[in-house]
């Protein structure tokens, strides 16, 4: 089944048959959600798709220049502005692109905005809308955890970003073409991703 998102799409709460979403050729598409939300394994299953710009991609890198006794907090402004860096270039260059963001800040979500809207791109966000401790449990699988400080503060801009979508629909995200919303039950059904013009009778679904 095929679902080319259009508006605000909201599949939480919502099991069925796996689905393939469709997107402009063109498009970029931002993954986001709490830490632990299941990005990473949703951008991997979606991978060979498009590019995949990954923050962690970004404090590997600098974390490889930096001596072992520097802790990550000291660099981590580094990591965000390589980060943005790569963003920014990517969206410059043709073809799809998927993106791993918090989706949480909305000074993020206004730059990509203006990047994608600058380079002819349609803009699309995957909202992982899961329960926090749904989120916690996914870090402890992954061996992975954020600290406490930075969790509490993920959660609470989600909570804010969800009653921002609840109110506004994808206005939430400014210059989104649309908004799809998944939790831990329709996450999964999210089964793969093509970049593709709409085909004639092809049945897909729209918004």
């Amino acid at each position: 089944m095929e679902l080319a998102p259009r508006g605000l799409h909201d599949l939480r709460g919502q099991d069925g048959p796996p689905l393939t979403i469709r997107y402009a050729p063109h498009a970029a598409v931002v993954v986001a959600g709490l830490p632990g939300s299941g990005k990473s394994t949703l951008l991997h299953r979606w991978d060979g798709r498009a590019p995949v710009l990954d923050p962690r991609t970004s404090r590997l890198t600098a974390q490889a220049a930096m001596p072992d006794r520097v802790p990550y907090p000291v660099y981590r402004p580094v990591v965000r502005t390589l980060h943005l860096l790569r963003i920014r270039a990517a969206l410059r260059r043709p073809g799809p692109l998927l993106v791993h963001d918090c989706g949480t800040r909305r000074w993020m979500r206004r730059a990509l905005a203006h990047w994608a809207r600058r380079n002819g791109r349609e803009l699309h966000v995957v909202l992982l809308a899961v329960r926090p401790e749904e989120a916690l449990s996914g870090q402890h699988a992954r061996a992975r955890t954020a600290a406490p400080r930075t969790f509490r503060r993920h959660v609470r801009g989600l909570a804010a970003l969800l009653a921002a979508v609840d109110r506004d629909g994808r206005a939430a995200f400014p210059g989104a073409a649309s908004v799809l919303l998944a939790d831990e039950v329709s996450r999964e059904r999210l089964a793969a991703v093509r970049f593709a013009a709409p085909d004639d009778g092809s049945g897909a679904e729209g918004g």
